[in-house]
């Protein structure tokens, strides 16, 4: 008897109060496929560098029929309580056959990270000197393309006066 009520004491003690909740436990990270990570970083940089290039094949074939590419308003915008600025595909296209990012290579400075992979869904992070891209990706079949992007347009210095 003496046994039970010690066992009964140090279950008690061992228990955290009802007051105080629980966390789970984290699942520990998975380490990254690495073939994954190999082509979500291509897709990743043909978009980056075929904007750089000015190379239409090369972004369109980095983009989702449907992309929706989105940034945060800078300005209020009247109509909209969260303001974003949108773009599709062909916006996105179209400002690459302009050449609005065309630039000479020995001026390129840019970055892609993967930041995750999840069975047929990927994030990464894109960095140039004039924006920052965090862009979601899915894999259809064997292929992998950017179907969301939200980015962040750096502010730049003022053009010099001549």
């Amino acid at each position: 008897m003496i046994a039970a009520l010690l066992a009964a004491i140090a279950l008690q003690a061992a228990a955290p109060p009802a007051s105080i909740p629980v966390q789970p436990q984290a699942a520990t990270p998975l380490a990254l496929d690495p073939a994954a990570v190999k082509a979500v970083e291509a897709v990743a940089y043909d978009y980056v560098d075929g904007q750089l290039e000015g190379d239409v094949a090369r972004v369109t074939r980095s983009l989702h029929p449907d992309l929706a590419k989105r940034a945060i308003r800078a300005r209020p915008d009247p109509d909209e309580t969260l303001g974003l600025r949108r773009m599709n595909r062909d916006e996105l296209v179209g400002l690459t056959r302009q050449g609005a990012l065309k630039t000479p290579r020995e001026k390129w400075d840019r970055s892609v990270r993967v930041l995750d992979v999840a069975g047929n869904v990927a994030v990464a992070r894109v960095e140039t000197p004039w924006f920052v891209d965090h862009l979601n990706l899915g894999r259809f079949g064997d292929r992998w393309v950017i179907v969301n992007a939200l980015w962040y347009p750096k502010p730049q210095p003022p053009a010099a006066k001549p």
